[in-house]
């Protein structure tokens, strides 16, 4: 869009009270900030920071009436940069920080600006935790309405699993309720559809009794001992107990005090473990792991919930040049494990001595993640074993090309291996077909768009993975 036709907005509503920003103002380099600004290029036309749900409802009505797109920022941590779009008007919910915590039934109400960090300190402190991301900056808005997973889904489930109601602003400007009695097409929508049917203010879920203190941390290994480490991960989590989480990361070892320095950056496997069991388990379940080889030390120990779920926050800093994508994989098998060490050796080196530039990680699905039926919800994780994720992250448009074209090579190089169906969060967009496979087979997409039909018929909520509303 060039600046000759761009909307300049000087007719947006006097009675919307929050603040305002548009390019110039001072304010909008921070609140144009989001986590992936590789397209920090573009510039929104209006970003309109809503102070309540009376705000969001004159956003929308105003572009129903104007007959433009509605862009929606609530974490920002996007990998799409999509809350931030080029000339776009958007609706700003970082100002919904309010968390309600019922702590006799674990029911928790929370504003779509709410970050998971901010979320897992509150609701600790009851002795609850509803499960979500890995990383602490990401939104809990974001991350739910594209399914959410993270280090509880083998113990509780995908976050959308927990998902109780959702309050919404519907594209005509109407506020409803979403649950499983009222609206019921547009909460199953909303468990895993993204943005496409709402802006969704506040959030409900179903917390879970949680302990204060886990066992977390890395246990790193060199590179050359991945395949088998890996091909011991794929058989010992048959029989794990469900309170692990391993995530296998193929990257550069970070500068852990507890590895020695002619270790640092090193390539290496990372297993980043999480354990919520019982303590006296701990040690057995940590000795298990590093007995898959021979590790360079064991960084595992009893630390805070909210320190454990910030392990990954070393590797996802906000402000970077981001690129992520990947997908589901039935099984992790020897030919897949060869094609990531391989490239693993081959990855760019990082621009940052504190943050791994190039990553690949494995996470392991099943548990209670996979005990829902796949109809349940529009996140999908049928057939899916393993969910492969290669990303990085650097800081200067003059690497551009050296860090996206290592990406896309490994991409394309394990996209044969991938199921069609996948977790929308963790990949950025790769079109209009892909999109068809994504929710998983023809029918659920097919209710997605009824879905979409009914709520958006206009498409004023495209910027996103977008489901484009049927005839």
């Amino acid at each position: 869009m060039s600046a000759a036709i761009r909307p300049s907005f000087d007719d947006f509503p006097t009675t919307f009270r929050g603040q305002c920003f548009r390019p110039g103002d001072s304010g909008y380099p921070e609140a144009r900030a989001i986590f992936n600004m590789r397209m920090n290029g573009w510039t929104p036309g209006l970003i309109a920071r809503a102070a309540d749900s009376d705000d969001v409802v004159t956003a929308v009505r105003y572009a129903a009436k104007a007959g433009i797109p509605l862009a929606v920022k609530s974490g920002g941590h996007s990998i799409d940069a999509l809350a931030m779009p080029d000339g776009a008007l958007v609706v700003d919910m970082t100002n919904f920080k309010e968390i309600e915590v019922d702590a006799a039934t674990g029911r928790a109400r929370l504003g779509a600006g709410v970050l998971l960090g901010e979320m897992d300190a509150a609701l600790i402190e009851h002795g609850l935790v509803v499960p979500a991301g890995t990383v602490s900056t990401t939104g809990v808005a974001g991350l739910t309405l594209g399914g959410g997973v993270g280090y509880n889904m083998r113990r509780f489930g995908a976050t959308v699993d927990n998902l109780l109601a959702c309050d919404v602003v519907t594209a005509d400007g109407r506020k409803v309720r979403a649950s499983a009695e009222e609206n019921p097409d547009l909460f199953w929508a909303l468990r895993g559809g993204g943005g496409n049917f709402g802006v969704v203010t506040h959030f409900e879920y179903q917390a879970h009794p949680f302990p204060g203190t886990v066992s977390a941390g890395f246990i790193p290994f060199t590179l050359d001992q991945a395949p088998k480490i890996l091909a011991g991960l794929r058989s010992y989590i048959a029989t794990a107990p469900r309170e692990l989480s391993v995530i296998s990361a193929l990257t550069p070892c970070p500068p852990f005090p507890f590895v020695s320095q002619d270790m640092h950056l090193t390539n290496a496997l990372l297993l980043v473990v999480v354990y919520t069991g019982e303590p006296e388990n701990a040690d057995s379940v940590i000795g298990d792991l590093a007995a898959l080889g021979k590790p360079m030390a064991v960084g595992v120990e009893p630390v805070p919930w909210t320190v454990a779920n910030g392990l990954l926050d070393i590797i996802a800093p906000a402000g970077r040049r981001v690129e992520s994508t990947g997908g589901y994989l039935a099984e992790m098998t020897d030919e897949v494990i060869e094609i990531a060490v391989n490239q693993a050796a081959a990855a760019p080196p990082p621009t940052n001595p504190m943050i791994p530039s190039a990553t690949q990680n494995f996470w392991v699905l099943s548990g209670a993640l996979k005990d829902p039926d796949e109809s349940a919800t529009a996140f999908s994780r049928e057939n899916a074993g393993w969910f492969y994720e290669v990303n990085v992250n650097w800081d200067d448009e003059s690497d551009d090309e050296t860090y996206l074209s290592w990406a896309h090579e490994v991409f394309a190089e394990l996209e044969p291996y991938f199921l069609p169906n996948v977790y929308m969060n963790l990949t950025h967009d790769l079109g209009a077909e892909w999109r068809k496979g994504i929710w998983g087979g023809p029918e659920k997409y097919s209710k997605l768009v009824a879905a979409k039909t009914k709520w958006d018929p206009t498409n004023m909520f495209r910027h996103n993975k977008n489901i484009e509303p049927g005839n």
